[in-house]
């Protein structure tokens, strides 16, 4: 994930700004900034397993994204 990509993710969980390098949260936009990044984490290590020519490789791809489901 770049600087970019994270700054976009917390904008869109409701961050908002004192000064140019602190960051506010509420705990309920906390809490959603953290639930962005570990999905886009997830679907990044499931693309990996995808990208593997070996058995099984779809087993994982779906349980590491079966993770965001609990």
């Amino acid at each position: 994930m770049t600087q970019d990509e994270i700054i976009k993710m917390a904008w869109d969980s409701g961050a908002y700004t004192h000064r140019i390098t602190t960051w506010g949260f509420s705990l309920e936009n906390l809490e959603r900034f953290a639930a962005a990044i570990a999905a886009e984490e997830r679907e990044a290590c499931a693309k990996v397993c995808e990208a593997q020519d070996e058995y099984g490789w779809q087993q994982y791809a779906d349980a590491i994204r079966a993770r965001g489901e609990a």
